[in-house]
């Protein structure tokens, strides 16, 4: 909106330079836009990381001298994370980091559930022998980190999105991630219980076979059987 008002102000006869200095506020504000947007995330890496906890309260002036920056950029940064579902703004006490009951947990492993599913089975009856081959190699390097936790956890997140994308459906994909997002909330989810990590690689293998198999009504049980058995771990 901005900018069509500077198009109304800036005719043909208006100089360069005036032109310049016309336009000066549109370049300051759009560095102010990347400044937040960088801020967020570096807030999105420290609440994913553990080190701004669940619940905890986000000192907004600690935060702002250790960035270097002043509060306003960090203030919007934080209005981007509550909108993920990342933070929680509670009236005269300031931001929070977001919690997950059990309510929450069981409602976002539905929708991925119903979510995904849908796409394992397009995937399975529409993907190229190429597409195929590029899910096999991320499924092969699962195999190899079973005893590797955090790659495990990237390469588990980097097959599921690469299914996704290949299912084609953009809106699906924008709700996935940001449902991953407040996921990551969750410390890992279900992984991190005892055996997880090998019940999760064999529920893969089978999937895998499924879409090589180009089964879609299988692919889609199986990706469903998936996360009930991430929900029954998380619980």
């Amino acid at each position: 909106m901005h900018n069509y008002e500077l198009e109304n102000h800036v005719n043909l006869t208006t100089s360069p330079a005036l032109a310049a200095v016309d336009t000066a506020p549109a370049a300051e504000s759009l560095s102010r836009r990347a400044l937040y947007l960088d801020v967020a995330d570096r807030l999105r890496e420290q609440i994913f990381s553990r080190r701004l906890e669940p619940g905890s309260w986000i000192d907004e002036m600690k935060l702002a001298a250790e960035y270097g920056i002043s509060r306003t950029p960090l203030r919007e940064a934080l209005k981007v994370l509550a909108v993920e579902g990342l933070v929680t703004m509670k009236v005269r006490r300031g931001a929070f980091v977001a919690e997950m009951s059990r309510d929450d947990v069981a409602q976002v492993y539905h929708l991925l559930g119903l979510l995904e599913s849908d796409a394992a089975a397009a995937v399975a009856a529409h993907a190229s022998d190429t597409q195929r081959a590029e899910l096999r190699a991320l499924h092969d390097r699962l195999e190899r980190q079973v005893r590797q936790r955090d790659a495990f956890f990237a390469t588990n997140e980097a097959f599921h999105l690469a299914l996704l994308q290949m299912a084609g459906n953009r809106w699906a994909q924008q709700v996935v991630l940001d449902l991953r997002k407040v996921m990551k909330l969750n410390r890992h989810h279900s992984l991190f219980k005892q055996g997880r990590l090998a019940e999760s690689l064999a529920e893969h293998r089978a999937l895998m076979q499924a879409i090589e198999d180009r089964d879609p009504d299988r692919a889609a049980a199986l990706m469903q059987a998936h996360f009930r058995g991430g929900l029954e771990a998380a619980a």
